[in-house]
């Protein structure tokens, strides 16, 4: 006889052939004995299916662009190579319950708006004249800008340029919402929006984050940021003074989130997105946590050490951190610094009380590299 665990206080039922016969009258009623799947589904930690993985900016290009002379983006739905985990290629999960896709717009594209009940959010890649409506608010975006589309808004998207494309990331809870069986998807009835007159409508309100409308504004009553987009310089300006002014996380370096500027939480209930700048040559500690987290390379090039294994990249380069497994960056320019852009989970986790974070002491706080 063997047992499948000799821990105490775990399952440890041995088998023999009338225990076996039973379990097939319970599959016959469907039904089943916990004991014999109660050390998978209850693990000591998390044991994630999706794997680390990092994707090659240089090597996903050109496919981004083929893909712009084989399919219409109206006719795919939308144009996207989407990542897949090498851990777990049967599903649309990157890492955890979350997922990300690369999107090219040729010159002068425009797509037609739908909404659904995934939260999406978008990170420029390159190209200038890209723009997208948004519950009737276009906004432009452009390199390293930051834009949402909550939960059941109406969006479209399109390129404005006469001579670029555009490519940028597209980062959803599609997962979640499948395992959730909630989705639902619908086309706009008139297949355009209205379009509010007044381009960036939402920066020009709410994009001075200490300040807010007061008195001459209905109140915001919606759990998603009522700033859809947030723009690179914006972003890049604050890390440097936030530097100025701290000593930073000795995992993360210097990093902010982007936030809703009316509660200071996440920007939509789901998905939370952060930028981190990695100084000159630095090297943050290894920590862990609940939640996955797809990371992409603003600026600069170095690595990152996850699980033990390092992942070498560069500007544009694509690569995620599964829930509990331990990560470092180190930024390997002696003269520039580092930007990482990342989005993540986290809101779900801290409001289901699942958060736990756990910060590598051995060691010095860095990770044996495996080959």
């Amino acid at each position: 006889m063997t047992y499948s665990d000799d821990v105490i206080g775990r399952a440890r039922v041995a088998s023999d052939a009338t225990l076996d016969e039973f379990y097939e009258v319970l599959k016959g009623v469907n039904a089943g004995a916990l004991w014999t799947v109660a050390n998978d589904i209850e693990p000591w930690f998390p044991q994630p299916k999706t794997v680390p993985a990092l994707w090659k900016y240089r090597d996903l290009r050109p496919l981004v662009e083929q893909a712009l002379g084989l399919v219409k983006a109206d006719d795919a739905g939308r144009r996207v190579i989407m990542l897949v985990n090498p851990g777990k290629q049967d599903g649309s999960a990157v890492v955890g319950n979350v997922y990300t896709g690369l999107q090219i717009m040729g010159p002068g594209e425009s797509m037609t708006a739908h909404r659904h009940m995934a939260a999406a959010l978008r990170f420029v890649h390159e190209g200038k004249g890209a723009w997208t409506v948004v519950d009737g608010q276009k906004l432009t975006v452009g390199p390293g800008d930051f834009a949402i589309t909550p939960s059941g808004a109406f969006h479209e998207h399109g390129n404005e340029s006469d001579d670029t494309n555009v490519i940028w990331q597209d980062g959803l809870d599609i997962p979640l919402v499948n395992a959730m069986d909630a989705g639902f998807y619908q086309v706009h009835p008139k297949l355009y929006q209205d379009v509010d007159p007044v381009p960036n409508h939402s920066y020009l309100k709410y994009g001075v984050g200490q300040l807010r409308p007061y008195g001459f504004e209905d109140s915001w009553s919606k759990r998603y940021s009522p700033l859809f987009a947030y723009p690179w310089e914006q972003v890049y300006d604050a890390l440097h003074n936030v530097a100025k002014a701290s000593p930073g996380s000795e995992c993360d370096g210097y990093i902010l989130e982007y936030s809703n500027p009316l509660t200071g939480g996440s920007v939509m209930p789901t998905l939370s997105a952060h930028m981190q700048m990695l100084l000159p040559g630095q090297a943050t500690k290894a920590h862990r946590h609940t939640g996955s987290v797809v990371y992409t390379v603003a600026q600069g090039s170095g690595y990152s050490v996850i699980a033990g294994k390092r992942y070498d990249w560069t500007k544009g380069d694509i690569f995620c951190v599964p829930s509990w497994a331990w990560h470092e960056h180190v930024n390997l320019d002696p003269n520039e610094e580092a930007f990482l852009f990342s989005f993540n989970d986290f809101p779900v986790m801290r409001s289901l009380d699942f958060w736990r974070e756990e910060i590598m002491r051995d060691n010095d706080g860095h990770q044996e590299i495996s080959e």
